[in-house]
């Protein structure tokens, strides 16, 4: 009998079916609109304070600041703690395992200059 880590959690990627859903486009729009709901509106970045505020907004009271702090840190390329529109979109890119094999995106969509492009 294998041994089960109770304390795993099963991720479903539903990237690659939004895009199919919604084009490349109207996918990028709800990343951005993932962002705004994140972000500090005076900043204009997801720094910790907004982060640890908007996520139990949306449900994900469990978070441990170590947990959210590891979250910005994972993202956050610049070194400024926070992360920018761009920043966050990466992000989402490379934590989604199908997004480049299923839904046929490039793999160079990982760094600032090619997200900037989709962006604008």
């Amino acid at each position: 009998m294998a041994l089960q880590d109770i304390n795993a959690v099963d991720f479903e990627d539903y990237f690659p079916s939004m895009i199919a859903r919604l084009g490349t486009e109207g996918f990028i729009w709800e990343l951005c609109n993932g962002f705004r709901l994140l972000m500090d509106v005076e900043k204009g970045l997801i720094t910790f304070e907004s982060l640890k505020k908007n996520s139990v907004l949306l449900g994900l009271h469990d978070l441990r600041d170590d947990e959210l702090v590891c979250m910005l840190m994972e993202g956050d390329l610049d070194g400024d703690g926070a992360l920018s529109q761009t920043e966050f979109c990466i992000l989402m890119f490379r934590l989604s395992p199908g997004l480049n094999v299923d839904a046929g995106l490039s793999k160079q969509w990982t760094t600032t200059e090619d997200v900037d492009v989709i962006l604008a």
